[in-house]
């Protein structure tokens, strides 16, 4: 059998595709482009309406390219609107996000191989392995459906994760992201509770030579402590993704978002003075109902003077169900995207001022795709002259201009 995977959404939804790509070739099935697949798996995101509306195309263009496919739908969008996403052409099945590591065996694929046999760096194209470790939220953000569509946080029991991650390593991944629906939860729901911190600390201690990359977490979860452990370990990558959202306390407050804009500048900038080549990312949401020029110029304003490195931009969304869709003052279409586009501009000049800060640096980097490209444990990018294989560990000295790189890797590592 001839499949294909397509995934929406965050870094939670990559870790379930892969997981699901793995148990397809323990089964037999043989990776190809939609086109030309039997089964095509659609994982679906629904944070925003234009997630849902991604999917619905390409559901759609799937079908149309390939009448004789059949299409499983699975992911926050399909558990949301289950019956709209059943009615598109050619989905055969709608499975929900608590069904989802059952997904195969529920369709009667047959295969009783391990889901655990050997898997190498490449599987769907990437070379990091996504690992989950967390899903599901407690957290009612007023603009957030995804505890309705993931359910209440569970955590994956450490020496659970141990063993998957020393599996990992041993079929050959070099980079590992650490990832979860609220992944500063880990561990409170556990038998003994464990935290993040007590895993973070785990994985700091692993004896191979492998890089783990915390993916977002959230301000309030992002104690002193955890700092600390990325400062003292190798085996932590200094990049942070500190979900802000938003830089007034009025909007804040309206979000339910449990801190406030200081507190959230004076973690960013504890993490710039520990670590100067940190990188630290953000998610901010423009055109939240309510949202007036002054809120947005205090946004504006703090990023453009605060320490982070990238910036994703999020027009904000009207999600049937939550608090946000009932509250008054909704932001002109019109509006949001003019003030999405100028957050966005100044997402560029952060990342052009940060890599200017690290010009000359030298980094440690993986290679990716054809051996030419590296990305540094801080999140950098650059362009090699001289390909080396891909997965490779290496040192280079980062260019100042990302566009004109093509610097010589210093010292290739085995």
């Amino acid at each position: 059998m001839k499949y294909a995977v397509i995934t929406f959404g965050c870094r939670v939804n990559q870790a379930d595709s892969l997981h699901l790509e793995e148990q397809l070739a323990v089964r037999g099935a043989r990776s190809a482009p939609p086109e030309a697949a039997d089964l095509v798996i659609v994982n679906t995101c629904s944070v925003t309406a234009s997630a849902d509306q991604g999917a619905r195309q390409t559901i759609r263009r799937v079908a149309r390219m390939n009448p004789r496919v059949k299409i499983v739908a699975t992911g926050c969008y399909a558990t949301r609107c289950a019956d709209d996403v059943a009615a598109l052409p050619n989905v055969l099945h709608v499975v929900r996000n608590d069904d989802k590591d059952r997904l195969l065996d529920n369709l009667l694929l047959g295969g009783d191989g391990p889901c655990g046999a050997p898997l190498e760096p490449g599987v769907a194209g990437r070379t990091a392995w996504t690992l989950r470790v967390q899903t599901g939220c407690d957290e009612r953000c007023s603009y957030c459906i995804i505890p309705t569509t993931r359910g209440r946080g569970r955590s994956t029991p450490l020496d659970r994760i141990l063993d998957e991650v020393e599996r990992v390593i041993q079929a050959g991944f070099k980079e590992i992201a650490v990832t979860g629906v609220h992944l500063g939860s880990y561990g409170r729901d556990l038998t003994p509770a464990s935290s993040l911190h007590e895993l973070l600390a785990a994985l700091a201690d692993v004896d191979d030579d492998v890089l783990f990359r915390v993916s977002s977490l959230e301000p309030m979860d992002c104690t002193p402590a955890i700092v600390e452990l990325v400062v003292d370990s190798p085996r932590l990558a200094p990049h942070f993704h500190l979900p802000l959202q938003h830089a007034s306390d009025r909007i804040l407050e309206a979000m339910q978002r449990p801190y406030t804009a200081a507190f959230y500048a004076t973690l960013a900038e504890s993490i710039r003075v520990k670590l100067p080549h940190a990188a630290i990312g953000s998610d901010v949401i423009v055109g939240f109902p309510g949202e007036t020029d002054e809120d947005f110029a205090e946004l504006e304003r703090y990023l453009e003077s605060s320490p982070l490195t990238h910036v994703h931009v999020f027009p904000y969304s009207d999600r049937p169900g939550t608090r946000a869709s009932m509250l008054d003052g909704k932001v002109p279409g019109p509006v949001v995207r003019q003030r999405g586009q100028r957050i966005r501009e100044v997402g560029v000049a952060l990342a052009a001022r940060f890599r200017a800060s690290q010009s000359g640096s030298v980094r440690r980097g993986l290679t990716l795709e054809d051996g030419t490209l590296v990305v540094t444990d801080n999140y950098l990018k650059a362009r090699i002259a001289s390909g080396l294989p891909r997965n490779v560990w290496t040192e280079l000295a980062i260019p100042p201009d990302e566009a004109k790189a093509s610097c010589h890797p210093l010292a290739p590592i085995a």
